[in-house]
């Protein structure tokens, strides 16, 4: 049938996944750092997502597609409902348990990372120790989610992550970051470089710092 659906314009995006948290129907997912329409009849065509966008990314567009399926929708909602209440998705039949990633950039590691790079225009920054991701088992759905992630040790890269973060803060309109290190004292060095940041860019970012310990546990948030 013809009708409206949105379109999403990929070399526009830039990989916030602001869209796919506001589409009440879980029409968009996040794909190799891009937001993608996963099926037409997902999409009832009111726009939710529009306002969300920070690039002006998606459109409307009419044309052939399956009717809107609200059952459909409402099957899949139920199951995105059950698998955040667990935490995990359902094993499959060869008895692993699949954990969707929310990496919805590349690269991560900070001191590869572009401060002009399109995915970090106007978004939520994740900074995050690299080991944090072994420590807390689900690391993944409680800190990337919605965010962009970057990782690095002082202590391995023995480079002063500052200036870098600081042309990415100042550059890019960042909303906001969230720092996740470990209770190691190392760690400090990227709570320390962070602020340096902040200090340089000249901008008021919202920061949220969270500890973990060496097992994975939430010390301060």
């Amino acid at each position: 049938m013809l009708r409206q659906v949105i379109k999403i314009d990929s070399g526009l995006c830039n990989g916030c996944g602001l869209c796919a948290q506001a589409c009440h129907e879980g029409a968009i997912e996040m794909r190799d750092g891009k937001a993608v329409l996963t099926r037409d009849d997902y999409c009832d065509g009111l726009g939710n997502c529009l306002p969300a966008c920070p690039t002006g990314a998606i459109t409307f567009e009419t044309r052939e597609a399956a009717p809107f399926d609200a059952e459909a929708v409402k099957a899949r909602m139920e199951a995105a409902r059950a698998h955040d209440a667990q935490g995990q998705e359902a094993p499959p039949q060869d008895g692993f348990r699949a954990m969707p990633s929310h990496l919805g950039s590349w690269p991560v590691q900070i001191r590869l990372v572009n401060p002009q790079a399109a995915f970090l225009r106007g978004a939520s920054l994740l900074i995050a120790a690299d080991c944090a991701a072994y420590a807390h088992g689900d690391f993944h759905r409680r800190f990337m989610q919605g965010r962009v992630a970057l990782i690095g040790c002082p202590k391995l890269d023995d480079v002063d992550y500052s200036d870098k973060l600081a042309a990415i803060l100042r550059d890019n309109d960042i909303r906001d970051v969230t720092l996740v290190r470990m209770e190691v004292p190392c760690c400090g060095g990227l709570e320390y470089a962070l602020k340096q940041a902040i200090r340089k860019s000249g901008r008021d970012v919202p920061l949220a710092a969270v500890t973990l310990s060496v097992r994975g546990e939430i010390l301060s948030q």
